[in-house]
């Protein structure tokens, strides 16, 4: 049996896709977003509505504290662990997200490396953007031509490994282990401004439905400074404003540049992937993507009707 895995850029319109798909495939979702797997912050990371999680059953939404750690290798196992449950209900599964390193941890695999290591990770998270480069440069060359220069998390991670083992990041390429099921990738695009557009109408909504109060109350909890919820597109920015370094206005603007900053790396992530078939939703309401995405599913997969 087939995986349907729905990528693309925030605010594209992957979660109504994808439940439309499900229920017309009696499937089951799981959620490959680094942010929706935490309780506490269902406006903030854009959880799938009440009405929808309703009907559909999702894995993997608002099952951890907020001060929780989960990285991509927990992950790819939670992702086989409920495959495999799934299926064995009789039942087909659509996994979907934008949240890149989860996606590489499906589509490119990940090698057995150690878990991670709380205080390696705080004398790092310690360190500015520059120092970390220069330090993986120097222990990993390899992994710092790949890795992007302001991406923290990769390069933290890749010097983890490091300290840990006493061998780079890149000795161990070539030695992942692939995900146990054939994927069906399926890539969702559109014009960049009607892109923009939706970013921009999504913050407007996100506002609307409370997200200046859900920071607030998550600014109020303390949480230890390396939590990676503390990093999320929206709080930070408001963050900022509670701290009266911005008015409100100015924490808008910057959710929504710096969103709009974030959908660019993910594509640009995502067109490296291999094997992936693109669909344009330009202009397109989410039935008519749904079934697009269902035609293509089932030439991979002849059973579904």
């Amino acid at each position: 049996m087939t995986v349907l895995l729905i990528l693309g850029p925030t605010a594209v319109g992957k979660t109504r896709v994808a439940a439309y798909v499900a229920e017309k495939a009696e499937a089951e979702i799981i959620s490959a977003d680094a942010r929706t797997i935490f309780r506490d912050i269902a406006v903030g990371a854009d959880r799938p509505p009440s009405e929808i999680l309703s009907r559909i059953p999702h894995h993997l939404v608002g099952i951890l504290p907020p001060e929780a750690r989960y990285d991509a290798a927990r992950f790819r196992a939670d992702c086989e662990r409920l495959v495999a449950e799934i299926t064995a209900r009789g039942k087909r599964v659509v996994i979907v997200g934008g949240s890149t390193l989860y996606i590489r941890a499906l589509t490119r695999g990940l090698f057995p490396g150690p878990a991670a290591d709380p205080q390696i990770r705080r004398e790092l998270a310690g360190l500015p953007t520059e120092k970390l480069r220069e330090e993986l440069a120097r222990v990993d060359p390899k992994s710092a031509e790949k890795i992007h220069p302001r991406d923290r998390v990769r390069m933290i991670r890749a010097l983890e490994v490091f300290f840990l083992t006493g061998k780079p990041l890149s000795a161990h390429f070539g030695k992942e282990k692939p995900f146990p099921w054939p994927l069906v990738k399926i890539g969702l695009s559109c014009a960049r401004a009607e892109l923009y557009r939706r970013i921009e109408e999504r913050v407007e909504r996100m506002f609307q439905e409370g997200l200046v109060e859900e920071a607030r109350r998550l600014w109020q909890m303390n949480l230890p400074p390396e939590a990676p919820i503390l990093r999320t597109i929206g709080y930070r920015e408001l963050f900022g404003y509670f701290r009266g370094e911005y008015d409100l206005k100015e924490a808008k603007r910057l959710i929504i540049r710096h969103t709009k900053d974030y959908a660019r790396r993910q594509l640009a992530f995502f067109r490296a992937e291999k094997d992936v078939i693109w669909l344009d939703v330009t202009g397109k309401i989410s039935e008519e993507v749904g079934e697009e995405i269902l035609r293509v599913w089932r030439t991979y997969e002849p059973s579904l009707e």
